[in-house]
Parts: C-alpha cells; structure tokens; sequence
C-alpha cells in the first residue's frame, strides 16, 4: 500500500486519534453486562425501556470522557497534514456523534471533519460491521477499496477488511492481527512520517 498516495482516510476515534480512557470493564460492571458480552451488541438485545435506560447512561458517560479527551501521540499532525494536502477524512467510531463532535474539538481537529463525515452508533451498523464504511464510500462518490481505516483494534481492522478498504493499525507496540493489518505503525507520529 502507497501511504503517500492515499486520499480517502477513514479513523476510528478513541483510541487511534486519542489516547483510549474508556474502562470497558468497568462499564460492563455498571450497565450488568456480562464480561465477555459486546456492550452495544447487549443493549441492542434488550426490551427497549431498559436499552434506552442505558443508553443514557452510556452516553452521559462518554460525554465526560469526550470532554477530557487528549490527542494520541502524532493524531493533530496526522490529521493536519491529510486536511492540507486535501484529502477527504472521516470518523467511524462505535461513540455517538455529537460525543464524536466534542472529542474532535477537546483535541482540536473538529475543522478538518466535515460534521456530515462523522459516522457514529447510530449512523451505521457498529464496527465490525462495514456499514459504516460501505456509507462514507458511497457519500463520497468512490469504491469502498479506495478507502483506508485507521484504527487502534480488531474491530477497526476487520471493519475495514470486510469492506474491502486498506487497513492500518496504530498505537500498538506490536501487530496481534497481521491478517487484518495492511500496514502497522507504533504511533500516529510514525503513520506521518511514513508519508512524508
């Protein structure tokens, strides 16, 4: 894969433009979920009262979390730099948008997004599913191979894949998925110099 040549970039958000605070163990623990459970998976079994229950907790938690949220390392140069030379960026994040919107301004990258290039929970089918992807290809007028999520997880990775974009896993040490990853960088800073 040509970094350099890339103009259509797709990001996962916490984790991959910030540094991951969320203590998904610790949420599962407050929303009754079981350990092994995907969280948005679980609400989205429930009877409908006590998912909207929850979910208002969910997002008054994310919410709080969003305002604080710090950039991961390289994430403001990464993403300054894409916005300058013009290409199109998007955010596919398992959040909700309007939490999406205030993470993005707590770390001051909110003007490279267009708003309409934010997709969260409630825009697409979450990640893994390639909904979300399959959207923004669509929106933008390009195939889905034209496309290149970048992520911090499996799930941005296996995303990506079954939609058929490139993939590139960042803020890891090491690679756990090289069968998911097209391409693999310790940091975002790392991302930026391999495309310079």
């Amino acid at each position: 894969m040509n970094l350099s040549a890339q103009q259509h970039w797709v990001f996962d958000m916490d984790g991959t433009l910030t540094l991951a605070v969320h203590d998904f163990a610790a949420i599962r623990v407050a929303l009754d979920i079981p350990p092994e459970d995907d969280i948005l998976g679980h609400l989205a079994a429930l009877p409908a009262d006590e998912a909207q229950r929850k979910h208002a907790w969910l997002l008054e938690h994310e919410r709080e979390l969003a305002v604080g949220a710090q950039a991961a390392p390289g994430a403001v140069a990464l993403v300054r730099t894409l916005h300058a030379k013009g290409c199109r960026l998007a955010v596919l994040t398992r959040n909700a948008r309007e939490l999406a919107h205030i993470t993005l301004a707590a770390i001051g990258v909110d003007d490279c997004f267009d708003v309409a290039d934010i997709y969260g929970r409630d825009e697409a089918a979450p990640k893994p599913d390639p909904e979300g992807l399959q959207l923004i290809a669509r929106k933008w007028g390009v195939a889905p191979e034209a496309l290149v999520m970048v992520g911090d997880y499996r799930i941005d990775l296996a995303c990506g894949r079954a939609a058929g974009a490139d993939t590139v896993l960042v803020n890891l040490p090491e690679n756990p998925w090289p069968e998911l990853a097209d391409a693999h960088y310790i940091d975002c800073a790392a991302m930026l110099q391999a495309l310079s």
